[in-house]
């Protein structure tokens, strides 16, 4: 698998703010890639740079091998982005602004046509295109943002925020088009601080807070990085503490808390101990009546990283 985008010691400087801090990753061509974490943790700013908006302080980015900072106009034929804030102007209507962007895009003016009216409608945008702007609403705005990326499908799709004020229906619906895009070729980044989101689309995850790298891996490799993250409950007939004896012999049981008739035990990898806890009870003359499993939430791997709850970041 190629390397789509590689950022190498990548700073970004406002002033004095340091809005990222020698940031390194590396994002696969073909790949549906997140940056997860609260608002001013640096993602936008990272997204900008890749997009060559800004330039980096320090450090440089690559995109299918080529510099953001020496060639940008390269760059920028390779990457699309929907940004956070959509851009447009407020006496814009979405026919007008899609058909001048395709056209920017390289489209004819036939085939802008075209192509505005299939993306208009697939994102239901199509009864709204005579408004202004401003007379749309926050989601209908995001959607005309998506819109810009599905004209120009483009080799490096950025969305950022992607779903943010649309209700849980059209969050489905977005997230079906861009797994689309992906599908059809585009390397896909979004920045999301929705761990709903993140973990429904994304194969792998960048914890970014303030301004630095915290974890990187699958959903399931943070979640494993979690000490004692699962949580295993079982529900039991037999001496409390011959179950409270057996378990705690049992190899990276980590904490142990046992109520009345049921124990709960802190873990790693807990759907693979559970069947290792339940043998272990039945043979030492417990009856087991229910287990229940639990992993680690988003919430939890960003808390266990950061230290702080991505919800109050």
């Amino acid at each position: 698998m190629g390397v789509a985008v590689k950022i190498a010691g990548f700073t970004k400087k406002f002033g004095n703010v340091v809005a990222v801090n020698n940031l390194n990753l590396e994002i696969y061509e073909g790949e549906m890639f997140g940056l997860l974490g609260p608002n001013g943790s640096g993602k936008s700013t990272t997204l900008l740079t890749i997009a060559t908006v800004y330039k980096p302080t320090s450090g440089d980015i690559y995109v299918f091998g080529h510099s953001v900072t020496k060639e940008d106009d390269i760059v920028r034929g390779y990457v699309g982005i929907a940004f956070q804030e959509p851009k447009a102007m407020w006496v814009d209507t979405p026919y007008e602004l899609l058909l001048w962007h395709a056209k920017i895009v390289g489209y004819s003016s036939s085939g802008a046509k075209q192509v505005v009216r299939e993306v208009m409608e697939k994102l239901e945008l199509w009864e709204h295109r005579n408004k202004q702007f401003y007379q749309l609403s926050g989601g209908t705005r995001k959607k005309l943002e998506i819109a810009k990326v599905l004209i120009q499908r483009p080799k490096l799709a950025i969305f950022d925020e992607p779903t943010a004020q649309v209700d849980v229906l059209t969050k489905h619906a977005l997230w079906d088009v861009v797994r689309a895009m992906r599908d059809e070729g585009s390397t896909i980044i979004v920045a999301t601080n929705d761990m709903f989101e993140a973990e429904r689309i994304c194969e792998r995850i960048a914890i970014i807070y303030k301004g630095e790298l915290r974890a990187l891996g699958t959903v399931k490799e943070l979640k494993d990085r979690v000490p004692g993250g699962d949580v295993v409950e079982v529900s039991f007939e037999g001496s409390k503490e011959r179950v409270e004896k057996v378990l705690s012999k049992l190899d990276g049981m980590g904490k142990l808390i046992l109520q009345n008739d049921r124990i709960v035990a802190y873990l790693n990898r807990g759907e693979e101990r559970a069947a290792e806890i339940v043998s272990t009870l039945l043979e030492a003359g417990v009856r087991v009546k229910r287990i229940m499993v639990q992993e680690p939430t988003l919430d939890d791997v960003f808390f266990y990283f950061t230290g702080a709850r991505l919800g109050e970041s």
